[in-house]
């Protein structure tokens, strides 16, 4: 629920065997390599996830996780690395850095109503393949050192608990708003595992230090976070734009703002990431001006631009119908102007009842259509 240069491989170590024995030599090996290749940290662990589970246990029982029904469909594989890959042992979970800009920026851009908001992970390229690519040339590295070893790589491909696992893996703590937190880094960062069937001397996990901070609860626009570590995805703006198909509950629809793809409010409030810093990874710059876009630039995308322009980039898997659905939210929120309005009347016929539902009530909330008509006689 979110980090650096390349460098050439690895020299290859000869003695593979003994390299296998010494698994304390080789899980600090690892770490070097992985800094090497642009990861800001790797950390290991067992597969001991049975406090995970419990959690995700009562998280499904709630309710929370809305129409995500993938949450619960893989049953305790989620939970148990060695049902989903058998032969696990070993975990390696990484951290890859992705801030794109200061804090400040981020927040000028949320208090102008006519500016689109997209959660800064996705402003650069599909974090899956650059964080997936990373992670293989870290098991080839691995491979190179002590011969073929059995293993797969999962960055938000799988039912895989990343955050706990990195959390046990010394990466951070799970904070209030469920994102990881690192003392020296924030939380603007995105995960991947290696699972192994490698036997390696586990990191000390991560301590909670929270303590008594609200500030994350505070500031989340729907409500969603309903107790401390504790977030109900139905009312997760997050959520509501990218993974929901449907209708957006119009309770919630003014609450959004000028959010149009994913949430960082949170992220923005959380004292800890005052220590966050900017990625030095070029993928993770922001790509086809979406951060400075306006909600009516955006919204005038055909389906056929809106595909170029999210070309390798995680917003396209929302598809062009979401995206003017969550803008209509958007500009329905908006302060009332003729340029809103006109641009939400142009998509009154569109071919999506879905779309057309959001456009007519962002109408509403900009004036309605009689004065849309009106102003432009005049």
């Amino acid at each position: 629920m979110h980090q650096a240069r390349r460098r050439g491989p690895a020299a290859t170590v000869t003695q593979a065997p003994a390299a296998r024995q010494d698994g304390a030599a080789l899980a600090a090996a690892i770490k070097d390599w992985g800094r090497e290749l642009g990861l800001q940290q790797v950390g290991i662990t067992d597969t001991d996830l049975s406090t995970a589970e419990a959690h995700l246990t009562d998280w499904l029982a709630l309710g929370y996780h809305g129409d995500m029904d993938y949450m619960a469909r893989h049953g305790t594989r989620r939970a148990r690395p060695a049902e989903l890959v058998p032969g696990t042992r070993t975990v390696i979970a990484a951290r890859l850095d992705y801030l794109p800009q200061p804090p400040a920026a981020m927040a000028a851009a949320l208090a102008d109503p006519a500016h689109a908001f997209i959660s800064r992970y996705a402003l650069g390229r599909d974090y899956h393949k650059v964080l997936r690519r990373r992670l293989q040339q870290l098991a080839e590295r691995i491979a190179a050192a002590i011969g073929p070893f059995g293993h797969r790589v999962f960055v938000d491909s799988a039912p895989v608990l990343e955050k706990p696992l990195a959390q046990r893996a010394g990466l951070g703590w799970i904070g209030k708003h469920t994102n990881l937190i690192d003392r020296q880094a924030g939380s603007w960062f995105f995960l991947g595992v290696i699972y192994t069937e490698l036997v390696l001397p586990p990191d000390p996990p991560g301590v909670d230090h929270c303590g008594r901070c609200r500030a994350c609860l505070t500031a989340c626009p729907t409500g969603a976070i309903v107790a401390p570590y504790r977030l109900d995805a139905r009312r997760c703006i997050a959520y509501l734009t990218i993974e929901h198909h449907g209708s957006i509950p119009e309770p919630l629809r003014p609450l959004i703002g000028n959010r149009i793809y994913g949430c960082d409010d949170c992220q923005l409030a959380c004292p800890w990431n005052r220590f966050a810093q900017l990625t030095a990874e070029p993928d993770f710059r922001p790509r086809a001006g979406l951060a400075d876009a306006t909600l009516i630039e955006l919204f005038a995308w055909d389906e056929a631009t809106f595909l170029a322009r999210t070309e390798g980039s995680a917003i396209r898997r929302i598809g062009h119908e979401r995206w003017l659905r969550n803008l209509a939210v958007a500009l329905g929120n908006a302060p009332r102007s003729a340029a809103a309005a006109a641009a939400l009347a142009a998509r009154t016929d569109h071919p999506s009842e879905l779309v057309r539902e959001h456009v007519r009530w962002a109408l509403a909330r900009q004036g309605g259509l009689d004065e849309v008509e009106c102003s432009i006689a005049h």
